[in-house]
């Protein structure tokens, strides 16, 4: 059954009436049903051309691209001037004056069911149709002026954007000069420094010889000091020698178990008690044990009875290879 098409009385009424209706383009037999075209079609009636085609690229609907195809076919036989009879005005100036879509042939299939029964498939066609019309001096002013306060602006955004960028990009250079000129300055004062020394030792070598002189006096006062110190303080350098850290059980201090001592600064104990302590993990290790250097003493034992007696024990691990 036929469709409605909406605003196609007035096209045929201005038809009959012998007035230019406007250029039409039509797309028969598309591979849609009616229904789903007319629904796109409702969007873009009465549309100028250029929000119509806008409307119909961003649409999610596939007969969308084929009513865009007929849409710029209309308005391609509309502005063209070499057309004499379907010519009307250049494509900004026009607008959809109306568009539907009739049912066209409908295929009929057969789809296999059970019971040796089958079911009919419809393969819908459309015969799409646009026509374009040059809109009225009182719209066409109403839309140029929405056209030129768009691109209007678009241009004055764009205007300050560059301004913006342009404002960013003499700032960072600014900072660029600005560190560059930092560093050439320093690099003119190091070679300025350098300049200098090279001239007073090339200065004929009487300031190097005064330098190395003043030199030679320093080191014998201090030679003069050094010895006068020495004979006062009567062998008081031979005690401090003697008090330095050595291996002998008086520079350790005991621990709070019998047979043990506390490490020195750098951690190492006397010879008389090689046994290593470990107060983590309670675990001792003699010289022979595979973790003995690894190990840092928080507490050293004499013999491995006082170690036992305190609480320590022997690891595991070294058991087993003694044994």
């Amino acid at each position: 059954m036929r469709g409605p098409k909406l605003n196609e009385g007035a096209t045929v009424a201005t038809m009959e009436a012998g007035e230019r209706h406007g250029t039409k383009a039509t797309a028969k037999y598309v591979r849609s049903s009616a229904y789903k075209a007319r629904v796109v079609l409702d969007l873009i009636r009465g549309l100028d051309v250029q929000r119509a085609d806008q409307v119909l690229q961003f649409t999610e609907r596939s007969i969308a691209h084929d009513i865009r195809k007929v849409l710029a076919s209309a308005v391609a036989n509309a502005s063209n001037p070499d057309n004499t009879g379907s010519y009307i005005a250049d494509a900004d100036e026009l607008f959809v004056l109306a568009c539907f879509a009739d049912e066209g042939p409908t295929l009929r299939r057969f789809r296999p069911r059970a019971r040796g029964r089958a079911t009919r498939i419809r393969k819908r066609t459309c015969h799409i149709t646009v026509i374009v019309a040059r809109m009225s001096d009182e719209r066409l002013e109403i839309v140029r002026a929405r056209i030129d306060g768009n691109t209007a602006g678009a241009s004055a955004n764009r205007r300050a954007r560059v301004d913006r960028s342009r404002r960013r990009a003499e700032a960072a250079k600014a900072q660029v000069d600005a560190i560059e000129a930092g560093e050439t300055l320093e690099d003119l004062d190091d070679e300025t420094d350098e300049g200098s020394a090279t001239d007073i030792d090339a200065d004929d070598g009487t300031a190097s010889d005064e330098a190395q002189g003043l030199a030679d006096v320093a080191d014998e006062a201090e030679t003069d000091e050094g010895s006068a110190s020495d004979e006062s303080d009567g062998g008081s350098s031979g005690s401090e020698a003697d008090a330095s850290p050595d291996h002998e059980d008086g520079a350790f201090a005991p621990a709070e178990y019998a047979g043990a001592v506390l490490p020195d600064a750098d951690g190492n104990g006397p010879d008389s008690h090689p046994i290593k302590g470990n107060a983590d993990s309670m675990l001792y290790h003699t010289p022979d044990s595979r973790y003995y250097k690894v190990t840092k003493a928080e507490v050293w034992f004499d013999t491995e009875e006082n170690a036992e007696a305190a609480g320590f024990s022997k690891p595991g691990t070294t058991t087993k290879d003694e044994d």
